[in-house]
This record gives structure tokens, C-alpha cells and sequence, in this order.
């Protein structure tokens, strides 16, 4: 069994700043490209950034140079640092991780279970 636990989120005025963390348990090998999305109301779900276990990284449009997106390897742990939040980024954030697991031995994609960040106007 595999967990991945977010959190970090909340309620920030616009400008302020929020880091997400979401951490992965249970009987993990090997985690591969970890990573965020988010789905605002009435919305698909969206990604925001990805990064791989080697640390390369990708962005949506819509967020490069205002967030970053880190993991700690050791503590299977990957971070969203979230600066100059405006209200559209308002949305339910949910972390991903491609993880291959030990018994069974299979790779696949596991999900949080998703934290609120409200950016008020």
C-alpha cells in the first residue's frame, strides 16, 4: 500500500506566498516523476509542474517564475513553493507520484488526496 499525504494549503491574500509538501509511504522501490495538479471549481483538473528523481522540471505556462517545485529524494517528499499567489490560483492542488511499489512489483501513478489553497482578492 501506498499513501501520499498533502499538506500546506489554506487561505492567503493575494501576493502572499504558501509551500505545499505532499509525502509518500508504504512499500516504495523506486518513485519516479513526481508531481502537482490542480482543479479549480467548474474546471478540469490541470497540471502545474512536474520533476523527475533526477530533479528536472517542467512548468505550465501559467506558473513559470511563480512557483517552484522541489523533492527531497531521502524523505520522498515533494515540495510546491507558491509566490505572488493571485485569486486564479485558487484551487484544490493534488500531488502525483509514479511509484513502483514491492509487492506487487508494478509501477504506477498514486494521488493525494488533495489540499484547498484559497487566494482571497
Amino acid at each position: 500500500q501506498v499513501q501520499l499525504v498533502e499538506s500546506g494549503g489554506g487561505l492567503v491574500q493575494a501576493g502572499g506566498s504558501l509551500r505545499l509538501s505532499c509525502a509518500a509511504s508504504g512499500s516504495i522501490v523506486k518513485i519516479n516523476t513526481m508531481g502537482w495538479y490542480r482543479q479549480a471549481p467548474g474546471k478540469q483538473r490541470e497540471l502545474v509542474a512536474t520533476i523527475t528523481s533526477a530533479g528536472i522540471t517542467n512548468y505550465a505556462d501559467s506558473v513559470k517564475g511563480q512557483f517552484t517545485i522541489s523533492r527531497d529524494n531521502a524523505k520522498n517528499t515533494v515540495y510546491l513553493q507558491m509566490n505572488s499567489l493571485k485569486p486564479e490560483d485558487t484551487a484544490v492542488y493534488y500531488c502525483s507520484a509514479d511509484i513502483l511499489t514491492v509487492m506487487p512489483l508494478i509501477l504506477r501513478t498514486y494521488w493525494g488526496q488533495g489540499t484547498q489553497v484559497t487566494v482571497s482578492s
